[in-house]
């Protein structure tokens, strides 16, 4: 019998609309989606790990392929999302559903090209460009970033150079070479859609891997991201639209972890 839920998500059309393979993929998952509804989610396991079914009936992916998460924990971060809804919409809407997705429809597939793209946030890396004054904002990004970048050069031998104001500052390629090599623990599709977020959203692809091996934690990652947007608020403010926006970029980048953190019951 014709599974049900097949064409959930319409035919898969890929349009080469982004250079970032990740981005590229979550740009496809936007289009409208027919109105389905259901009234049970399950979780069951499957040949691939763990899958989601709606009513009995498995889900699948923007192209065609089983949407299932190699942990029963992730696979219930999933399920609870679609859990919340009572009707299909655009997997785009539930952040650790498209993150999902994206990591077996895409990366799966690019999983050097969307590693090479973290290394090329290495390259000019949030950390290594510090402001020029005043004192106060130098003295807190000397305080809150060094400690990380410390971390990096101990932890992984990638010492970093640090640039004053926007100018372009080429990082050693033995620094570069060795954050290379520290990224190659994590290239489980998933994992690496999860890096990827974290990267993206931060600006900063260090505070993504402290992130993933345990150095900060999750609001000390976020924090460390918008230590130059928090100064300025402190003292010109801000206003309501920046707000939602860097709001729900926290949103997205809380599932991303969520998700991360839950795939490690699998390994």
């Amino acid at each position: 019998m014709r599974d049900e839920l097949s064409d959930i998500f319409g035919p898969f059309i890929p349009e080469p609309s982004h250079e970032d393979p990740v981005k590229r993929a979550q740009i496809q998952m936007k289009r409208p989606l027919p109105k389905r509804f259901y009234t049970s989610v399950s979780v069951e396991a499957v040949e691939t790990g763990y899958g989601i079914h709606l009513d009995g009936k498995s889900v699948k992916t923007p192209a065609k392929n089983p949407l299932s998460l190699p942990s029963r924990e992730a696979a219930d971060l999933v399920a609870a999302e679609w859990a919340a809804q009572h009707e299909v919409i655009n997997p785009a809407s539930m952040p650790v559903t498209k993150l999902a997705n994206t990591a077996i429809d895409a990366v799966s597939k690019t999983v050097d090209e969307v590693a090479a793209e973290i290394l090329r946030f290495a390259g000019t890396d949030l950390l290594c460009y510090r402001a020029d004054g005043p004192q106060e904002l130098v003295a807190r990004q000397t305080a809150r970033w060094d400690p990380v970048l410390a971390w990096l050069a101990t932890a992984h031998g990638a010492r970093l150079i640090l640039a004053e104001g926007v100018i372009h500052q080429s990082q050693p390629a033995e620094a570069l070479a060795a954050f290379e090599r520290a990224l190659t623990r994590h290239r489980d599709p998933f994992h690496l859609s999860a890096l990827h977020v974290f990267t993206s959203l931060t600006g900063s692809a260090v505070l993504a891997l402290a992130l993933v091996e345990g150095e900060i934690d999750l609001d000390t990652a976020w924090s460390l991201a918008h230590l130059d947007e928090d100064w300025t608020i402190e003292h010109w403010g801000s206003d309501a639209e920046a707000e939602a926006r860097r709001e729900a970029r926290y949103q997205e980048f809380a599932a991303a972890a969520s998700l991360y953190f839950a795939l490690q019951a699998q390994d």
